[in-house]
């Protein structure tokens, strides 16, 4: 019967094997694949400048937006970890882009200006959360990909 017990724990490491491998793989594709979009999108928005022959700040803080999500896959292929501020950042970018565009290009402010400035204000107290939180209660240890442990302790810095 010890036989089929070694059998069935080698059956199951060979199938754990197997598995991380494809979890892995899809896992590095699907990263090249959203920095390399992230890449294109960008060059594609920058030679769009070029070519009007001016940028706005929306173009600009577009340009930002393309810089944080390039920040956060690289990092998430370090780190195995997904930082939230950055995704935080993208968020307030992006409605600062949208508040910005409204207003240039609307007549009368109304509500949904001060719905805009509240969402970028509490997307601002949640960096706030995220970074005291990190500091106060930073994860015991951060593991890439192989396991292996990266650093000394892992903190949203």
């Amino acid at each position: 019967m010890k036989w089929i017990d070694n059998g069935r724990k080698q059956m199951h490491k060979g199938a754990n094997s197997i598995g991380n491998l494809f979890v892995e793989g899809f896992h590095y594709l699907g990263l090249f694949v959203i920095g390399g979009a992230t890449a294109w999108a960008s060059v594609a928005a920058f030679l769009g400048m070029l070519e009007k022959g001016s940028a706005s700040v929306d173009d600009i803080l577009l340009l930002f937006i393309y810089l944080e999500l390039g920040a956060m896959v690289g990092i998430y292929f370090k780190t195995n970890h997904l930082p939230i501020r950055f995704l935080l950042y993208i968020a307030i970018t992006a409605l600062t882009r949208y508040l910005i565009g409204d207003v240039s290009h609307h007549k009368a402010p109304d509500i949904g200006l001060l719905y805009l400035c509240g969402g970028i204000f509490f997307l601002a107290l949640s960096v706030l959360a995220v970074r005291f939180a990190s500091h106060r209660f930073p994860s015991s240890k951060a593991i890439d990909s192989t396991g292996e442990v990266v650093g000394e302790n892992y903190s949203e810095k």
